[in-house]
């Protein structure tokens, strides 16, 4: 258990366990694999949906086990059925804090998280995709046109800055020269990639 659950701690020690959880400051929530007993799956998602509907916590965002379809040929009949994607597991979309982390770890049907030593590692977004997470997508309204300069703010091409050749409104994308090796490289970037200067 832990010791407090003093939102300014850094971490906390489980009894019983070494493990640490550090608390990520001002960062936006990701989602965390859980584990849980085979066949809780989608009780383990109730209680925490429940969790969310009644503001117990608002580090604990959003719930899903994802699923998918498939076609199942009986008698010459075919039924599209669903089935989990991954049997004994459910993600969850929260900030990791002290009290976020006991939470979830302690709720009926619960395991434990994924990750090293128990340790929760969030999922990359390809990751969400791949795993059939649908997301609200976000819309972003950046003011730039040809001939911008902006700054990239996301992914290998962090802090390069960028020449727009063209701005696509509908698809929230440009395309810019970022300079690389003494050479100019036209490339695409998502408008939550980049910030205006």
């Amino acid at each position: 258990m832990p010791k407090d659950f003093n939102e300014d701690e850094k971490d906390f020690e489980v009894e019983d366990s070494t493990e640490k959880v550090e608390k990520p400051e001002g960062k936006k929530p990701r989602w965390y694999v859980v584990h849980t007993y085979t066949g809780h799956e989608n009780k383990v998602k109730d209680k925490i949906q429940s969790m969310i509907e009644n503001e117990q916590n608002p580090d604990i965002i959003d719930v899903a086990v994802p699923i998918e379809e498939y076609v199942d040929k009986k008698n010459d009949a075919n039924k599209i059925k669903q089935r989990k994607l991954f049997p004994g597991y459910v993600m969850v979309k929260m900030n990791i804090t002290n009290r976020s982390w006991y939470i979830i770890r302690n709720t009926a049907g619960v395991t434990g998280f994924v990750g090293p030593d128990s340790k929760p590692i969030p999922l990359s977004p390809e990751e969400v995709r791949k795993f059939g997470i649908k997301e609200p997508k976000m819309v972003y309204d950046i003011d730039v046109k040809k001939g911008d300069h902006v700054k990239v703010v996301n992914g290998p091409f962090e802090d390069f800055v960028a020449e727009i050749l063209e701005v696509d409104n509908e698809k929230q994308e440009i395309k810019a020269l970022v300079d690389m090796f003494g050479r100019e490289v036209p490339l695409d970037f998502g408008f939550e990639d980049v910030e205006k200067i």
